[in-house]
């Protein structure tokens, strides 16, 4: 089982909009943030936006403004919409989300496989 499913990347146009889905698999317990990392090959790895349980957001300085994070915790789902996509947001976005793999163990870091979002004319 993928302890994250992640859907919604895909290829845009400069100023178009894609939203990210990233839903934890029900083997992941006391999940508190929940958000998403994305990578460019040769760069470091960079966050961009992050929700704790309470609803408490910390977005990556390059958003500015222009992405908006949401999580519902029912659901064990975060959903990221990104708007006023620029080619360089072209990177793969990667789920990721604090947990438990058991109701006793300690908190872990899950990563999921990443989804392509790759903005160009």
């Amino acid at each position: 089982q993928v302890p994250l499913v992640e859907s919604g990347g895909g290829l845009v146009q400069p100023g178009g909009s894609l939203r990210l889905s990233c839903v934890a698999s029900g083997s992941i317990f006391g999940i508190t943030h929940m958000g998403w990392f994305r990578q460019v090959p040769g760069k470091q790895r960079e966050q961009v936006a992050i929700i704790t349980r309470g609803g408490r957001i910390d977005y990556g300085d390059f958003v500015k403004g222009r992405f908006t994070l949401s999580r519902d915790n029912a659901k064990s789902t975060v959903y990221l919409q990104m708007n006023n996509l620029e080619p360089e947001d072209t990177a793969v976005y990667i789920c990721n989300v604090v947990g438990k793999p058991s109701a006793d163990s300690d908190f872990v870091v899950y990563w999921g496989q990443g989804t392509q979002v790759t903005v160009s004319p």
